[in-house]
């Protein structure tokens, strides 16, 4: 990467560290890159799509077409560590890199028309990864547009700086937030027998959780993790009347994940009718299981050793969620990490923050994987 590219993708995302926006209220950031591809580009064409937008370099009409995508939202954790470009949104800061993900992008954008190819490339700029909303409405450009393959990276904490971590099939597991409800009949607390408590059903469902994953029955990693249990009010005169049980739930493998929601399911209704208890179910946070397309990865492991970088293999899949499954279900592609540094800390961590550093070396495999001149 030009060192002038460098310098201004670096700024670039120093300007996003201090205006960090949540998972769909990212207005300022959205405008912010599309002014800079605009300011630093002249012939891509900048696509606003609403919540998102893509910039498109249009190649001599024989090569393939092939999208990156970059994501751009930060999280709910307030900024503590002291930086020059520290957060300037209370409650709200770039704890994940996804300032440095869009930077990268929109750096590479300037080396892309610098040096053109062959291919037309589309640069996609993702909104709500977080919340895993936005790659659903992202991901529908691989068919409006025929895409052969879709690239993607991740900063990884607790890797060597600038190695490439890569693997084959099911990258990261499938997700989902689960909130059951429970509704009985409140009481005094000396007689509990006269109402209906939520407590043993939400108790008893707890308590189950291990054997309803219990190993040898997946071909895969399945978990349920409990996040909250809030029952009744804080009354000691009161026995509870309701109740709401949260959890998360993965999966390696999509249908599998949905195999535990359903036994879940299965035994809180049970159990609603062993209790006289009425129950509902809402569900959030979906994400699906991240599959990488082994001829894509396979060019993913090339430009790695190409521009001579540590090429690492992932043996077993990311028990964390990543959107980017959307558009692999649509289109070929990969998702791969660059390392941030064995001692950084770890990402949705108070500590943390994306490394300038691993700006070039994205962009790099990106110029790679895209066939740059």
């Amino acid at each position: 990467m030009k060192e002038e590219n460098y310098r201004l993708g670096a700024e670039l995302r120093h300007e996003l560290h201090r205006h960090p926006e949540l998972s769909c209220e990212e207005v300022w950031t959205k405008n912010r890159l599309a002014e800079f591809l605009r300011a630093h580009t002249k012939s891509l064409e900048i696509v606003d799509r609403g919540r998102w937008l893509y910039a498109h370099y249009h190649g001599n009409g024989q090569g393939k077409m092939i999208a990156l995508r970059a994501d751009f939202d930060a999280l709910p954790i307030e900024e503590t560590i002291e930086l020059p470009y520290g957060s300037e949104c209370s409650g709200v800061s770039h704890k994940c890199g996804h300032d440095g993900h869009a930077a990268t992008l929109a750096a590479f954008a300037l080396e892309l028309e610098e040096r053109g190819t062959d291919n037309d490339v589309y640069l996609v700029f993702q909104h709500a990864e977080e919340i895993g909303a936005g790659a659903v409405e992202c991901a529908v450009l691989m068919d409006e547009e025929q895409i052969d393959e879709v690239y993607a990276y991740h900063n990884a904490p607790g890797i060597p700086q600038g190695s490439i971590l890569v693997g084959d099939g099911n990258y990261s597991c499938a997700s989902m937030g689960m909130s059951l409800y429970f509704e009985g009949k409140a009481s005094h607390a000396s007689a509990p027998g006269v109402g209906r408590n939520p407590a043993p059903a939400i108790s008893r469902i707890v308590l189950a959780l291990p054997q309803l994953y219990r190993p040898e029955d997946y071909t895969g990693l399945v978990l349920a993790t409990v996040i909250q249990i809030d029952l009744g009010e804080t009354a000691f005169g009161t026995s509870a009347g309701s109740g709401v049980l949260r959890l998360t739930i993965r999966g390696q493998h999509e249908k599998e994940m949905y195999t535990l929601r359903d036994r879940i399911n299965t035994m809180a209704n049970a159990l609603c009718a062993e209790y006289g208890l009425s129950f509902r179910v809402e569900y959030c946070d979906v994400f699906p299981e991240n599959v990488n397309e082994r001829g894509c990865t396979e060019k993913v492991r090339a430009a790695a050793r190409r521009l001579g970088l540590q090429l690492l293999e992932r043996e077993f899949p990311e028990a964390g969620s990543e959107d980017f499954g959307y558009f692999t279900k649509r289109a070929p592609g990969s998702y791969f990490d660059v390392g941030a540094g064995e001692d950084v800390t770890p990402l949705h961590t108070v500590t943390y923050d994306f490394p300038d550093e691993i700006i070039p070396t994205a962009a790099a495999v990106f110029a790679e994987l895209t066939e740059l001149k």
